[in-house]
């Protein structure tokens, strides 16, 4: 299939895209009419007829998206996803995660302890946010509520472990997706080497563990979360949402190392298969860590890693009989339907992204555009960031938010800012994990106060103001790094110091509140 210049027609699709989802809250849908229009735009410029132009729409979505599906680096992300989801169903069903909130209960002694050990745990399950909110809440809510610990701190505890943590942990279902998205800038080596330069300036996700640390550790809450303690530790009112049923997590044979085990086993064999695949073992020219790393391929390791993990899964739980053969099988599949969604936005991301870069020329276009306008460059990483805040905060997800605007920023500072790119990205990953993290419609927000069994509301309300904390000071981070020629020190740094300052200041204020009740 040819590209043609569609001029400015070829920005409409991810316009309709974006447009969609913030009205319709639904990604899916909002995808699938964005490629459907492009496709649209293509067979109306290049043929002639209303037939002709309607059977041609058809074929140029699904050619595209079949091209797109059939890359072979793009399957192995899409079977990765759904090994670990069936990882994420096995280990849970085993009793891993039910087994470390008992010991987690027996050691910790103080409510500083409790939720670090929330944090710890959070940080551990990094492969995948739906698992750490499916179980970390479930597994730590006896040990919080012993130490008075309101819910809807136990809720943000989950919620800022969850999407954060992922989006920065480079074996994750996050890494392999962002990946894939990242690989079309043709700048980096390989797919994990595009996701791992972009951690350091992801500001968002590590302020927000900067801000989990400090909460904890020094207990410096304000706004209506300050409140939730208070009321927590002066009435033992603990804001526990009585409408729901207390989730519980199955399995009661389980030990601790049942939960380590395989989550260790997933990273180190996935570890082991990047070097492999790098040809640390069977190239002779590849004689460090660092080339290998460079050179492997991300998604077939993360496959290898994937299927590795299933197999110690099998042979810790089956003999041991903490699931049957049956069940064990059962849970494989029970995983992999839980995948479907996260599946189905990829490849319709992918698609979409191939419209506009190999149909319709859309980056072309938009190269022009910014060329001949005077935009200050210096400002695109926070402009991206607070354009990408506020999509992925309107539709409730960050893999449809990235998937959208990632091929977009990679064309603006391919011509415009070329030193930017790397910020740009992460800015664009950075924005994306907000809407994630704190929507009222996000699937981990929904699935953060469920676990924790706070409701819903409440941990909205209580958790917006740290995550517009975050992002503010990560704005003015990206700021920074425009100015300074993405300066990681001075940008991080800035962002760093103005968060832990203004948090101070808060809580100072909400002290002083507290005193005159």
């Amino acid at each position: 299939m040819e590209a043609i210049q569609a001029g400015w027609l070829s920005i409409l699709p991810p316009v309709i895209a974006i447009v969609l989802a913030f009205v319709t809250k639904e990604v899916i849908s909002s995808l699938m009419l964005g490629i459907l229009s492009g496709s649209l735009i293509y067979a109306a410029l290049t043929h002639q007829g209303f037939l002709m132009v309607g059977a041609k729409t058809i074929e140029t979505a699904f050619s595209t998206m079949g091209g797109t599906g059939g890359s072979v680096s793009k399957f192995n992300i899409l079977l990765f996803l759904s090994l670990l989801g069936a990882l994420v169903v096995v280990v849970t069903k085993a009793g891993g995660s039910k087994a470390y909130g008992v010991w987690a209960a027996n050691k910790l002694r103080s409510p500083r302890a409790a939720q670090l050990a929330t944090s710890a745990l959070g940080a551990l399950i990094f492969i995948d946010d739906y698992f750490n909110c499916l179980t970390v809440g479930t597994v730590m809510k006896p040990v919080t509520d012993k130490y008075g610990v309101s819910r809807e701190k136990l809720a943000y505890l989950i919620d800022a472990t969850a999407a954060p943590i992922c989006i920065i942990a480079p074996v994750s279902s996050w890494a392999a997706a962002i990946g894939s998205s990242l690989s079309v800038t043709g700048q980096f080596e390989s797919d994990l080497a595009a996701f791992v330069a972009t951690i350091p300036f992801n500001f968002y996700a590590l302020l927000s563990l900067v801000m989990v640390v400090g909460l904890a550790v020094l207990n410096l809450d304000f706004g209506p979360m300050e409140k939730a303690q208070y009321r927590a530790k002066t009435t033992g009112d603990l804001g526990m949402d009585t409408t729901q049923e207390e989730m519980q997590v199955s399995g009661g044979k389980g030990r601790v190392y049942d939960l380590v085990i395989p989550v260790a086993a997933l990273i180190v064999f996935s570890i082991l298969a990047m070097l492999y695949t790098g040809g640390y073992f069977t190239q002779a020219d590849v004689t460090t860590l660092q080339q290998a790393f460079g050179n492997c391929d991300s998604s077939a390791s993360l496959v290898m890693g994937g299927f590795g993990a299933l197999v110690v899964a099998f042979l810790l739980f089956v003999p041991r009989k903490l699931l049957s053969f049956k069940d064990f099988m059962g849970s494989i599949t029970e995983g992999v339907k839980s995948m479907a969604s996260a599946n189905i936005i990829l490849v319709l991301a992918w698609t979409l992204g191939a419209i506009c870069s190999d149909v319709l020329n859309t980056g072309e276009y938009v190269k022009t555009v910014v060329l001949a306008s005077n935009f200050p460059i210096e400002i695109i990483p926070a402009v991206i960031f607070a354009v990408a805040a506020f999509l992925s905060f309107s539709t409730g997800t960050a893999w449809g938010t990235f998937g959208i605007l990632i091929p977009i920023v990679v064309e603006i500072c391919a011509s415009a800012a070329p030193q930017l790119l790397v910020v740009a990205l992460a800015a664009t990953l950075a924005g994306s994990v907000f809407g994630d993290h704190c929507s009222p419609i996000s699937d981990t927000t929904i699935l953060s106060s469920t676990g924790a069994g706070c409701n819903h509301l409440a941990h909205v309300s209580t958790q917006m103001p740290y995550a517009l904390l975050v992002a503010g000071c990560s704005f003015v981070g990206y700021l920074v790094a425009g100015f300074t020629n993405a300066n990681l020190l001075l940008s991080l740094g800035t962002a760093v110091l103005l968060l832990v300052a203004v948090t101070v200041a808060l809580h100072r204020m909400a002290v002083r509140k507290e005193v005159k009740r």
